[in-house]
């Protein structure tokens, strides 16, 4: 049943039956439909969500205007990773743009891991190392390169699902507006 998640885990780690049997009894299933929230910016976010089958968005506020900040999608975990970690509330929410099957894991179960299973320490670090990979070219894509560069940085980063993403998410998270982005579309 959870094939998928210990396949994640074992790109960087070997997984013990025993760390196989506390995933099992730790992770729970559950769905969430279109638009629902997975978590609010108004709450401290407690529960990391390994994603089966969907695609969720992690956005924030700003003067009313949503601005999308990544997305995730099948074969990934999301949470609110200051919120998380720190256990205090942040800017960010956690919305699905599809119909989404995760499995759950709360805080205190993930803390559980980490202080009996020595390699989830270093799953965390390793794993860890590839989404701060992908921030700092994020920040670099933000920061120095033109609208078309953005958008040909987006769909690689996001070469399966950048289809199933609505326009307007893009254009926010990209930074430009949607009729910047409806132009560099269209110079393709």
């Amino acid at each position: 049943m959870h094939t998928p998640l210990y396949q994640h885990f074992e790109q960087y780690i070997r997984l013990s039956p025993a760390l196989r049997e506390e995933l099992e009894n730790r992770v729970t299933v559950q769905s969430f439909k279109k638009g629902e929230l997975l978590h609010d910016a108004d709450k401290v976010c407690t529960r990391s969500y390994f994603i089966r089958k969907g695609l969720v968005r992690v956005f924030f506020l700003k003067d009313g205007r949503e601005i999308s900040e990544y997305f995730s999608s099948e074969g990934e975990w999301v949470n609110s990773p200051k919120s998380f970690i720190q256990r205090q509330k942040d800017i960010y929410s956690i919305d699905t743009l599809e119909d989404t099957d995760t499995w759950r894991l709360e805080i205190s179960d993930l803390g559980y891991l980490f202080d009996h299973f020595p390699e989830m320490e270093r799953y965390a670090r390793l794993s860890m190392g590839t989404v701060f990979g992908h921030l700092m070219e994020r920040i670099t894509s933000m920061r120095f390169t033109s609208a078309k560069e953005k958008y040909d940085h987006f769909r690689a980063v996001y070469h399966d699902i950048y289809h199933r993403i609505p326009l307007g998410m893009v254009a926010s998270y990209l930074g430009i507006t949607q009729e910047t982005l409806s132009r560099v579309r269209a110079e393709k």
